[in-house]
């Protein structure tokens, strides 16, 4: 139930995003901007959930750039009827999206891993924790008298 709100808000993000930008200022119909908006919606919060918390805020978000234009051109160029500058269209999404991501990355670290012992459980990598540990030489003459012949 935690995970419904953040992928709702995410995905009506996304969905705004590409209906100004490819409804409004390149004519791609509704349909194709909702076929698009479900498929990017479920892989970049995948990627939310589990790489943004490893990598970082700012990290994710140039991944969610890259992720959004390429899922956002590959889709349209098997889906998209209209003869469309694509790569303009899908670059000038992914620019809009990215910058709604900084936000939304804010707001899933105090909604979905409020607890950062909860979201450690969940994670194999934990990059800042380091361990030093100290020891003396071991020799075999140590505290032992020398041998007298």
């Amino acid at each position: 139930m935690k995970h419904t709100t953040p992928l709702l808000i995410k995905f009506i993000m996304t969905t705004a995003v590409l209906w100004i930008v490819l409804g409004l200022f390149f004519g791609v119909t509704f349909g194709d901007i909702l076929a698009t908006s479900v498929v990017l919606t479920a892989v970049a919060y995948l990627g939310d959930l589990y790489i943004m918390p490893r990598i970082g805020n700012t990290a994710a978000t140039i991944g969610d750039f890259a992720l959004a234009w390429v899922v956002i051109w590959l889709i349209g160029s098997t889906m998209y009827g209209e003869p469309i500058s694509l790569g303009t269209a899908a670059f000038i999404s992914a620019i809009t999206i990215a910058a709604g991501e900084i936000f939304y990355h804010r707001y899933l670290k105090k909604s979905v891993f409020e607890n950062e012992k909860d979201r450690e459980s969940k994670i194999a990598y934990f990059p800042n924790r380091f361990q030093t540990e100290f020891s003396t030489e071991i020799d075999e003459n140590d505290g032992v008298p020398p041998k007298k012949d």
